[in-house]
């Protein structure tokens, strides 16, 4: 019986020093030759290279948008198509860690991707003031962007904000964190995107679309981090702080939304006043669930002309 027990330890020992091999997703590193085959382009910055799309008029109102938590710039195909045809300058980029830019060693925080963005628009040449457009985990990174460079930003749009904080301990165990990591959420993040939607079968591609980048490395550590410096705070002082700039705000929600639930929008309307508009038969992303509706609000809004 004893030896039989300790077959059995040795087996489990070895399934678990053998699964994040098994389960590793990330293969390759983004090398110059990778990123001659990837759309858009790329610059460096004093933090990294960023993988950034820039379009429209030299003379044109630029408006940048940000992704939120791990989907690359496609999220905003259906918007920037939108706004490019409305005759906006428009900038994506991929947030550090996504995507096609680097994946730096660093902390991932706020902070962190507030700098990314204003060393990209340095970088690029873009004096601003800008209209900035948020999702997710982009809602904060915007929020905070304007708090602290308020001359740089003219319109603010931000659509089903993350902002309350995450308990995450066991992440935070030094080898646990990672172990967790690669065994089971990175393998199990492309079929969880569809969580996003309201009606996922309409987007029957989006999780191998998403699956690229899991073969390069860095993006699990950014993640790890992203939730350990990031996701682990509350975001709503942000919000309280952005409604003191008197800056025009358009607040957009799913009413579908499972990942920020609907109803917790009431906390981000208490302490910032912003034009609310709900979108019906949407989740996470309204902006691509209901494009024909929510891309011309997008529009309508940031052609609106400022008043004294």
């Amino acid at each position: 019986m004893k030896k039989k027990l300790m077959l059995v330890l040795l087996a489990l020992v070895i399934i678990f020093a053998v699964l994040p091999v098994v389960r590793n997703t990330e293969k390759l590193e983004i090398t110059d030759e990778v990123r001659a085959q990837a759309p858009g382009s790329f610059v460096q910055t004093p933090m990294g290279v960023v993988h950034y799309e820039l379009t429209g008029p030299q003379d044109g109102q630029t408006v940048v948008l940000v992704h939120g938590g791990t989907v690359p710039y496609y999220l905003w195909d259906p918007t920037f198509a939108a706004l490019k045809e409305a005759g906006f300058r428009v900038l994506r980029y991929d947030l550090f860690g996504r995507g096609y830019s680097d994946r730096p060693d660093a902390v991932y925080s706020n902070a962190f991707f507030e700098q990314q963005l204003l060393d990209l628009l340095q970088a690029l040449d873009i004096a601003g003031p800008v209209d900035l457009v948020g999702v997710s985990m982009a809602g904060p990174i915007v929020a905070g962007f304007t708090d602290h460079h308020p001359q740089l930003v003219r319109r603010v749009v931000i659509s089903d904000p993350f902002f309350e904080q995450m308990n995450i301990p066991l992440l935070g165990i030094p080898g646990v964190g990672d172990y967790i990591m690669t065994v089971y959420l990175e393998p199990a993040l492309p079929k969880m995107q569809l969580d996003d939607f309201y009606r996922p079968e309409l987007f029957p591609d989006w999780p191998e679309r998403y699956r690229f980048q899991l073969q390069y490395k860095g993006f699990r550590r950014a993640l790890l981090s992203t939730l350990l410096n990031f996701a682990n705070e509350d975001k709503l002082p942000l919000f309280q702080a952005l409604n003191k700039l008197d800056k025009p705000v358009l607040l957009i929600w799913g009413e579908e939304d499972k990942t920020v639930p609907y109803e917790t929008h009431t906390r981000i309307t208490q302490v910032l006043d912003a034009e609310f508009f709900p979108v019906p038969e949407a989740g996470h992303l309204p902006h691509l669930e209901q494009a024909e509706i929510v891309n011309p609000k997008i529009v309508s809004f940031l052609l609106e002309k400022d008043t004294p």
